[in-house]
């Protein structure tokens, strides 16, 4: 019987995400503390989105050829790790973005891989994915919330310690991880060519590339929009916080959701919540309750969202091409999305504020609404309903 690593990939997790939740919400703060510029610091961050357009299709594509994919995983971990470490001697432009590609280009190829590994482990028990993938959002709470309340303490330059002793611990957790043979599956042979020939999947990856672009100006800009109105470095962490806890609750809410509700009908929810949610992010950041809300509409625009999406591209790139649509939706969304996002809100944000920037964030999401609207079925389920044991909570 194949015994389930439980506990290292949660832990696995729970490091990914961690710093994610030290770095997106604090290193661009340590970046404005170094005096760059609003167009550099979109550029610095952009890094991230960018090298997620080519990192997982170019890592998945080898792992693929050469069957090594936990020597990639443990390979990404070591460089990414060292990549990071230059940020201790670096203060220049040009060098921090020689240092930031190479730490996002390996950092980015390995969580497809694991997503794929995960499965593999957990072979005919994937209603415990759910179970091991919560230990990511508590990762991100933990490190959003303790970074933020080291910041109010420490200097900015505190965060790269942080962050660091992270990255240790996702190398220390790709070391212990062990391999897992692939399952077999009975349409794994469909080509990617033919998958992509269908207009719901180009639509949803069109609108989730809308998605990410809509929250580039989040992800980048948004701590430095708050500490400029004045919240603190732990307010500041607790927003984040509460929207990964507002994540968390539907995660383990989608598969009874999922059972009602067509991918359509969950997916407009989505997307219209997101044109609400960076309107009042750009202009009602005087109030601490809309910021609140603002951050609960994250349950939505990001958890229910990404559940639907990652179901979708499970069911619709079946086999040995589920991968290489995991990668593509990674690249299509995080990678190319993102990247628009946050260098369109690098070059507005000085000149058009706060608010224009999210407003044109609000934008992008109602764009991912239309291709929804128009391209995906009312009755598709998107394979939420047969896959509903992916994302529920309960083994």
């Amino acid at each position: 019987m194949h015994a389930l690593p439980y506990w290292r990939l949660s832990g696995y997790y729970f490091f990914y995400f961690a710093f994610i939740g030290a770095f997106s919400p604090y290193f661009g703060l340590y970046l404005q503390s170094l005096n760059f510029s609003a167009w550099d610091i979109g550029l610095l961050m952009s890094q991230m989105q960018l090298m997620r357009l080519f990192g997982p299709n170019l890592w998945g594509w080898l792992a693929d050829h050469f069957g090594r994919r936990m020597a990639i995983i443990r390979l990404a971990g070591g460089i990414a790790l060292a990549g990071f470490s230059a940020f201790f001697w670096l203060d220049r432009l040009p060098g921090m973005l020689v240092a930031m590609a190479l730490m996002a280009f390996f950092w980015s190829a390995a969580l497809p891989l694991v997503e794929t590994l995960t499965f593999d482990h957990l072979r005919e028990e994937r209603g415990r994915y759910s179970r091991i993938r919560l230990w990511g959002s508590v990762g991100f709470i933990v490190a959003v919330m303790g970074t933020g309340a080291v910041l109010d303490i420490a200097p900015p330059a505190s965060v790269l310690w942080v962050c660091w002793a992270i990255l240790l611990g996702i190398l220390v957790l790709a070391v212990v991880l062990p391999e897992a043979p692939p399952l077999p599956h009975a349409r794994g042979e469909q080509s990617i060519r033919a998958i992509l020939r269908q207009s719901r999947v180009r639509a949803l990856m069109a609108a989730c590339f809308a998605m990410s672009a809509a929250h580039g100006a989040f992800y980048v800009f948004y701590s430095i929009h708050l500490a400029g109105h004045g919240y603190s470095k732990t307010e500041v962490g607790m927003l984040w916080s509460l929207g990964v806890v507002a994540e968390i609750f539907v995660f383990m809410g989608m598969a009874r959701l999922s059972r009602r509700y067509s991918l359509r009908a969950i997916l407009l929810l989505c997307f219209g919540t997101a044109v609400v949610r960076f309107l009042l992010m750009g202009w009602g950041v005087e109030s601490a309750a809309i910021m609140v809300a603002v951050q609960l509409m994250h349950g939505l625009t990001f958890g229910a969202y990404h559940a639907s999406a990652i179901a979708a591209v499970n069911a619709w790139f079946p086999g040995k091409a589920q991968g290489r649509g995991q990668a593509l939706y990674s690249s299509l969304s995080f990678g190319a999305g993102g990247l628009l996002g946050a260098l369109i809100s690098g070059w507005t944000w000085d000149d058009w504020g706060a608010g224009w920037t999210f407003a044109l964030a609000s934008g992008f999401a109602l764009i991912g609404f239309g291709l929804v609207w128009r391209w995906v079925s009312g009755d598709a389920s998107g394979g939420l309903v047969a896959e509903e044991k992916t994302l529920d909570p309960v083994p």
